[in-house]
C-alpha cells in the first residue's frame, strides 16, 4: 500500500501536514500582523508617525500591494517546477519576507515602504503558492482525507492571521508603527527555523527536486523571454516618465492590466501545450469558470483590509468603558471565523465522504454568501446614516458571513486546483489559483477609488448583487462542469 495512505500521525493526517501548518501559520503571522497596521500607516499624518498618503491612494496600494503578492506566485510556481524544487523556493521565499518586514520597520518613510513592498512580493510570491502545493503532495490519487488536510491546513494559516493583528496591531497604533513591523520579521524568523529543522525529517523527498526542470536547449528561449519582458516594462516606464504621466496612480493601473492579462496567457498556454493530455485539457477548460468565480470572491474578501478597516476606523464605536480597541483588531475577524469554522467543515466533508456537494456547487454557496455579506453593509448606512457610529457588530457580521462562502471556496479551491493539475503545471497551476486574488485585488485597486461615505451604500449594494447573480449562473453550469472535470470531484 502507497507509504503516504498509511500516514495517519498527525490527527489521522501525514506528519508533514504539521510541517507546513506551523510554516504557514507563522508566516501569515508575518503578514497578517504588517497588514493589519499598514493602511492606517500610510493615510496618518507624518505628525501621527504615518506616511501622510490620501486615503484613496492609501487603500488603492494596499490592494495593488495584494495583486503584486499574488501575482508573484507565477514566479514561484515556475521555480519550484522548473528549477529549485518547492522545498527551496518556500526557503529562499521566507528569507525575503523576513528581510522586508525589517526593511518597513526602519524609519526611512516612502523609500522604506517601497522597498519593503519589494522583497515581501518576491518574498509571497515564491512561498505561498509552493507550501499549498506541498499539502497536496503529501496524499496519494484519490485519497479522501486531501480536503480536510487543506482545512486543517488553512485552520493553521489563520491561527498566525488571528494572533497579528491583536499584538502588531496594538503595537502598531498604540505604540509605535515600526514596532509593530518588527514584530512581524520576528515570527517569520520562527517560521523559517521550524521550516528548516522539522522538514528535513517529515517532507517528502521529491520536494527536494523540480518536476519538470529546465533543459539546456530551452535555456537560452527562456532567458530570451524574461529579458524581452524586463525590457518592455523599463520602456513603459520611460514612456511614462517622458509625457510626465508616471505617478502612482498610473503604475497601479498599469498593474491590472499585467494582472489581468497574466492568467489569460496562461490558461491559453497550458491549453495549447503539448505537454497537457485530452483529460487534462477537459480540466483546465472546467477550471476557467471557478476561477472567474473565485476572483469575485476574494474581491469581497479582500475588502476586509481596506474598505471594511476604514469602515472600523471612521464609522465604528471602539471604545467600551475606559478601553478604546485599536481599528486593526477587527483585522483578526477573519481568522478567527476561519477557525471557528474549519472543525465544522472539516467533519462536514469527511462525513459526507462522496455525498458531498461537488466543487462548482460549493462555489456556487460560496458566492451566495459572499454577496450577502456586502449586501449586509448596506443596512448600516441606510439605517443610521454614512457618518453615524455604529456598534462593532455590523461588521462582525459582514465577516460571519462572508467567511462561510471562504470556507466553502478557499480550502475547496486549493484541493480542486492540485486535482485539476496538469502533471507538467502541477505548481504553476497552484500559482493560478493564487492569481485569482491577485485579479481581484488588481480590480479592487480601482473599485476601491469609489468607496467614499456618499457612495457607501451602492457601492456595497451593486458588488454585492453582482457577485450573487454570478452565483446563481454557477448553480446553471454546474452539470457541465461536472463532466469536463473528468471524473475529478
Amino acid at each position: 500500500m502507497n507509504q503516504k495512505t498509511n500516514d495517519h500521525s498527525f490527527f489521522g493526517h501525514p506528519r508533514g501536514l504539521a510541517t507546513l501548518f506551523f510554516t504557514e501559520m507563522w508566516e501569515r503571522f508575518s503578514y497578517y500582523g504588517m497588514r493589519a497596521i499598514l493602511l492606517y500607516y500610510m493615510y496618518y499624518a507624518v505628525s501621527q508617525g504615518g506616511l501622510g498618503f490620501d486615503k484613496p491612494t492609501a487603500m488603492s496600494i494596499m490592494s495593488i500591494y495584494g495583486a503584486l503578492v499574488y501575482l508573484a506566485g507565477v514566479v514561484g510556481g515556475f521555480m519550484s517546477d522548473r528549477v529549485w524544487g518547492s522545498r527551496k523556493t518556500v526557503f529562499i521565499g521566507g528569507v525575503l519576507i523576513m528581510l522586508g518586514h525589517i526593511v518597513l520597520a526602519t524609519p526611512f518613510g516612502r523609500l522604506a515602504l517601497y522597498g519593503s513592498i519589494a522583497l515581501i512580493v518576491m518574498g509571497t510570491g515564491l512561498l505561498k503558492p509552493n507550501v499549498s502545493d506541498m499539502v497536496g503532495g503529501l496524499y496519494a490519487p484519490g485519497d479522501t482525507r486531501r480536503d480536510s488536510g487543506f482545512n486543517i491546513f488553512v485552520f493553521g494559516i489563520n491561527v498566525g492571521a488571528f494572533i497579528a493583528p491583536l499584538i502588531v496591531g496594538w503595537l502598531g497604533q498604540k505604540v509605535n508603527f515600526h514596532l509593530g513591523f518588527s514584530l512581524a520579521a520576528i515570527g517569520m524568523f520562527f517560521g523559517l527555523v521550524q521550516y528548516v529543522i522539522d522538514g528535513r525529517k517529515y517532507l517528502p523527498k521529491d520536494s527536494l527536486y523540480p518536476n519538470d526542470p529546465i533543459q539546456p536547449d530551452e535555456l537560452k528561449r527562456i532567458l530570451t523571454k524574461v529579458g524581452l519582458g524586463v525590457v518592455a516594462g523599463v520602456l513603459v516606464l520611460v514612456v511614462l516618465g517622458i509625457f510626465g504621466q508616471l505617478n502612482i496612480s498610473n503604475v497601479i493601473s498599469l498593474i491590472t492590466l499585467v494582472a489581468v492579462m497574466i492568467p489569460v496567457v496562461y490558461f491559453v498556454m497550458m491549453l495549447s501545450s503539448k505537454k497537457v493530455s485530452g483529460t487534462e485539457r477537459s480540466r483546465v477548460w472546467a477550471y476557467i469558470p471557478l476561477f472567474i468565480a473565485s476572483i469575485l470572491f476574494w474581491s469581497i474578501e479582500e475588502q476586509g483590509s481596506v474598505v471594511l478597516a476604514l469602515f472600523a476606523a471612521n464609522q465604528t464605536r471602539l471604545t467600551i468603558g475606559n478601553f478604546t480597541i485599536p481599528a486593526s483588531f477587527f483585522q483578526s475577524m477573519n481568522p478567527l471565523f476561519i477557525m471557528l469554522y474549519v472543525p465544522v467543515f472539516a467533519w462536514l466533508w469527511t462525513k459526507l465522504g462522496k455525498r458531498q456537494p461537488s466543487s462548482p456547487m460549493k462555489f456556487s454557496l460560496g458566492l451566495f454568501f459572499a454577496g450577502i455579506s456586502f449586501l449586509w453593509m448596506m443596512l448600516p448606512g441606510m439605517l443610521f446614516g454614512v457618518h453615524a457610529q455604529v456598534s462593532p457588530l455590523w461588521l462582525i457580521m459582514s465577516w460571519a458571513l462572508v467567511i462561510i462562502g471562504e470556507m466553502l471556496i478557499s480550502p475547496i479551491g486549493m484541493s480542486v486546483t492540485t486535482k485539476l493539475a496538469p502533471r507538467a503545471f502541477q505548481s504553476q497551476m497552484m500559482s493560478m489559483w493564487f492569481l485569482s486574488d491577485a485579479v481581484a485585488q488588481a480590480f479592487n485597486s480601482q473599485l476601491v477609488k469609489l468607496y467614499t461615505p456618499h457612495t457607501e451604500v451602492m457601492y456595497f449594494g451593486i458588488v454585492g448583487a453582482i457577485t450573487i447573480v454570478f452565483g446563481v449562473i454557477m448553480v446553471l453550469m454546474v452539470p457541465r462542469l461536472k463532466r469536463l472535470m473528468a471524473g475529478v470531484r
